[in-house]
């Protein structure tokens, strides 16, 4: 056996140890808690946004696996360019990016200036992916390696499932994702050479929450306001019912669905909270050394942001504007997803 498959194997095999410990310790937790705000609180503590605490909700690690200030938009900035098809214009402006009451790492909050800049009304679709790899004859990370990470609902974890990818996240026995869900199972790596195709870019984690508080840089939770549940209506994809035992899919899915399918926020953009989470271009690290020079090591990890179907309020709260979550940029897991942005020249 090559080293490197040994080292995989190892890998993945220490990941099912630790997520078969940490899933019966959370869920005794569960069991004990009898208020959501009371987990809330303890997932607030000083595991917060670790590797470990993110085993349900933003995933694993293919290594863990063992595999109200409203600034002034910049006015006049597209005078003279046509917005791209499919994109939705995103005004400069002074942003403020954190909260004082979310998770720990999401402080200290801070001002910043942000360029306008073009942002994807949609996450990437399959229907797009597929086209770029029919062109170009790409292949991504998954495919490459023969599996790709999922979560087990009936045994209430994550596992590496084997012949899943972005074209099949369940294996080919489910049937092909649709056309018009987002693309998953997509590391970094895929999304840079995808976007590079397209000609775009990635957003840094400050353009996303910038693009997601909107034109008068809002100070609520919600990409679309301030509740999830609006007269009877969901206003995002998200985990319905006792999280991590049953996703009773109040909200009309279970998995992914269909880009859009929530509606659009005031900018225009669309699954700016829940569905899938989206890769960014940063390497996550503290907010407080955001200006400092980083140089990442072979265990850094990339911000991802939005949350996804896997989020539920008790744990991670993922869709909300300012939450921040980070993986492995090799991660390949079948609930993140991707969008591009592009410069205004």
């Amino acid at each position: 056996m090559h080293k490197k498959s040994l080292s995989n194997v190892l890998k993945r095999a220490r990941f099912i140890i630790l997520q078969g410990i940490s899933l019966v310790v959370f869920q005794c937790a569960m069991n004990l808690v009898l208020l959501s705000a009371m987990i809330l609180t303890c997932s607030q503590g000083a595991t917060a946004q670790s590797s470990t605490d993110q085993s349900c909700c933003s995933g694993v690690s293919r290594q863990a696996l063992g595999g109200p200030n409203t600034g002034n938009p910049e006015s006049g900035v597209h005078r003279g360019n046509k917005i791209p098809e499919g994109m939705v214009l995103v005004p400069g402006g002074e942003a403020t990016i954190g909260s004082e009451s979310g998770l720990p790492a999401e402080r200290p909050v801070f001002t910043t200036h942000v360029p306008s800049f073009y942002m994807d009304k949609h996450l990437v679709t399959v229907g797009q992916f597929r086209q770029f790899a029919d062109e170009t004859g790409y292949v991504t990370f998954s495919e490459k390696i023969g599996d790709g990470i999922v979560f087990d609902h009936a045994q209430g974890r994550w596992v590496i499932a084997p012949g899943v990818y972005w074209e099949y996240p369940l294996g080919k026995e489910q049937g092909r994702a649709p056309d018009d869900h987002p693309v998953t199972l997509v590391t970094y790596d895929d999304a840079m050479a995808y976007l590079k195709w397209a000609g775009k870019r990635l957003p840094t984690e400050v353009e996303w929450e910038h693009a997601a508080r909107g034109i008068s840089n809002r100070d609520q939770p919600y990409a679309w306001g301030e509740k999830l549940l609006v007269d009877g209506t969901f206003m995002a994809n998200t985990w319905t019912g006792r999280f991590p035992q049953k996703n009773l899919g109040k909200d009309g899915y279970i998995l992914t669905s269909p880009v859009g399918a929530f509606g659009e926020t005031e900018l225009g953009l669309t699954d700016m909270g829940g569905n899938v989470w989206e890769w960014t271009s940063d390497w996550f690290r503290s907010y407080r050394e955001r200006d400092t020079p980083y140089e990442p090591g072979e265990h850094s990890e990339k911000v991802i942001r939005g949350g996804s179907f896997m989020c539920h309020a008790s744990y991670c709260h993922g869709y909300r504007v300012s939450a921040r979550s980070h993986t492995p940029p090799d991660n390949n897991m079948f609930h993140i997803g991707f969008r591009g942005v592009r410069d205004i020249e």
